[in-house]
């Protein structure tokens, strides 16, 4: 694959994040607790990841290398559980920017364990980026009292976790068959889950079968595609570039809060989408060059 392919990848694994946050609002309407919608994601992304695997291609690993695996996962249980705590109070375009916040995470890790400091491109994006969640999220538009201080709590805390999950899925298990790789971080993630909530709605048949069409959603686009992806990717581009990438998550969670939650989605807000997308792009770029036009311009003029 070429450079731009893996990028492509984790791109569209921030695509799939971004879907979350409706459905679990869907959920919740529907009179699920935030411990169920957890659980049956992590329960029901696991089982199918772990079936998928075994009809594909695996390595032999050591126990210790499948439990560092294992071990990279939990940030990501740790994150749908901060993630969707914070779902509870706000509403799902608000809580994302708190979330969004792993793009500077990210960033900063990039620099302090691997010594990578930030391209000029990559700090233009970053502020760009974050001067559109800004608006996307619809600060300028809400009341600042109408913020859940506890929301923002706990959002903040899942974009440290955030961070820490792209940053070890692209540093840990490279050698692992990217299948076999995220059905390991799937039981990390469904580990820690449990074991902070233990999966009760298990054993009441009512709530496990109704819970069961949104856990099928949220674990094929919570625990199964996000891991795949990144393991796929980020080995390639980085944890600095891929959390640029992965901000594709805010744009889908605004336009779906949007459409499918009819939840008031101003100008300003569709402004910050657009801010959003343009430093993804000027993330990619390696490095800002003059246009070639310019360049012949000033060829012809001496």
């Amino acid at each position: 694959m070429k450079t731009w392919h893996y990028a492509l990848v984790v791109f569209i694994g921030g695509c799939c994040l971004g879907i979350l946050s409706t459905f679990v609002k869907l959920a919740y309407a529907a009179g699920y607790s935030m411990v169920e919608v957890t659980g049956s994601q992590v329960l029901f992304g696991t089982l199918i990841i772990w079936m998928v695997t075994i009809f594909s291609k695996k390595k032999k690993t050591s126990f210790l290398e499948t439990f560092k695996i294992i071990l990279a996962g939990t940030p990501m249980g740790l994150t749908g559980l901060l993630y969707y705590q914070s779902l509870q109070t706000l509403d799902a375009s608000l809580a994302i920017i708190f979330l969004f916040q792993f793009i500077w995470i990210g960033i900063l890790i990039e620099w302090v364990f691997y010594k990578k400091r930030p391209s000029s491109s990559k700090v233009v994006s970053i502020v760009i980026l974050l001067s559109g969640s800004i608006l996307a999220a619809g600060l300028f538009v809400e009341s600042i009292k109408a913020v859940s201080w506890q929301g923002a709590f706990f959002g903040i805390l899942s974009a440290f976790t955030f961070s820490l999950f792209i940053f070890l899925s692209g540093s840990i298990g490279k050698n692992v068959p990217s299948i076999q790789k995220s059905a390991l971080l799937s039981t990390g993630a469904m580990t820690v889950t449990f074991l902070l909530f233990p999966p009760v709605f298990l054993f009441d048949l009512s709530t496990l079968t109704g819970i069961t069409p949104h856990g099928l959603i949220l674990g094929i686009f919570g625990v199964v595609l996000p891991p795949l992806f990144f393991s796929i990717g980020m080995p390639h581009v980085g944890p600095g570039l891929g959390t640029i990438l992965a901000a594709s998550e805010l744009p889908v969670a605004v336009t779906m809060s949007a459409f499918v939650l009819s939840e008031d989605v101003s100008l300003l807000q569709w402004t910050g989408v657009a801010l959003i997308l343009g430093g993804i792009i000027i993330g990619n770029t390696k490095k800002m060059k003059v246009p070639v036009i310019f360049k012949v311009q000033s060829k012809q003029r001496i």
